[in-house]
């Protein structure tokens, strides 16, 4: 009888080390130093990536932009108020990204790729860095196809073409924004996809070209990325990678696509604003020294 069970516990043992199953998992972790102005200053991340995203304890997700020798740099994609120093971070060994998908035509969302509209959560399956590398010259090809603005002034004489970049510059109260509202609007039929990215701009301003939209007819192939004017700084900055990943999600995908900047300055302000924050060395009127290469890179993105 005795031996019955021991025999009985000798077998459970033996079937348990069988389905024993050690998983070892190593996780890159540092302690924050200092937060304040939604940028957190931490000590440890020491295999932190620049522009990988960086999980706090509450939840928060930031983005690793300084690489420094004794601390990194996040910066923060949520409220700073329940971040405490000492409190501990970790890595996710991720790069900056959003999900993408054709579930996002005709709603406005934010940086983070968040549906603000109050409608249905967005489904998305896929996901696209924020920061991808822009196509080769070599897989280019030249542009041969126009987009028709629906302004006679400029499809007449200044044509732009799809493919090309365009800058509409001229003095305030000018009515800029509407030659870029009234290009999208006649984009109706036209097989574009549309994304107007709003920066800085105040929140009944969007919410009217928004409705101009609707009553339009456009939103059916628009997506609008709005970070308004009280939005912090961070966001404001990623608004057009944000803008520029959705749009190439679509152009990778065999579809034209226009891409709308109102406006890249109040992007700039942002960016200046975050790298002095971070310590970095100021240039010219206090912006830092990449910005200029910066803008041209978002222009280059939106081919």
């Amino acid at each position: 009888m005795v031996t019955t069970r021991t025999d009985e516990i000798s077998n459970i043992i033996c079937e348990r080390i069988e389905q024993y199953n050690r998983e070892v998992k190593i996780v890159n972790t540092g302690t924050i130093l200092q937060v304040g102005d939604d940028i957190a200053r931490i000590h440890g991340l020491d295999e932190v990536m620049a522009g990988e995203l960086v999980e706090f304890e509450e939840g928060t997700i930031g983005i690793a932009l300084n690489l420094e020798s004794n601390n990194v740099g996040v910066v923060l994609m949520g409220d700073d108020l329940m971040i405490q120093e000492g409190s501990s971070v970790k890595a996710t060994g991720k790069i900056a990204q959003i999900p993408v998908s054709e579930a996002y035509l005709g709603r406005v969302i934010n940086s983070l790729a968040k549906p603000i509209d109050v409608r249905v959560e967005i489904s998305a399956s896929e996901s696209r860095l924020i920061e991808s590398p822009a196509p080769g010259i070599i897989s280019r090809h030249s542009d041969y196809e126009p987009l028709q603005t629906g302004l006679i002034a400029i499809d007449s004489m200044i044509p732009i073409g799809r493919g090309q970049r365009e800058l509409i510059t001229g003095d305030k109260q000018t009515d800029k924004i509407a030659v870029a509202t009234d290009t999208i609007l006649n984009q109706q039929g036209q097989n574009v996809i549309c994304v107007y990215v709003a920066v800085g701009q105040k929140t009944s301003f969007v919410a009217q070209v928004v409705t101009n939209f609707q009553e339009r007819g456009a939103m059916e192939y628009t997506i609008v990325v709005a970070e308004t004017a009280d939005s912090p700084a961070t966001l404001q900055y990623l608004a057009p990678y944000t803008g520029a990943a959705l749009a190439e999600y679509f152009m990778y995908r065999e579809q034209h696509t226009l891409t709308i900047y109102d406006d890249l300055s109040k992007q700039a302000q942002a960016y200046c604003q975050m790298s002095l924050l971070l310590r970095r060395s100021p240039g010219r009127e206090a912006y830092p020294g990449d910005v200029f290469l910066f803008v041209i890179m978002l222009f280059r993105k939106s081919r």
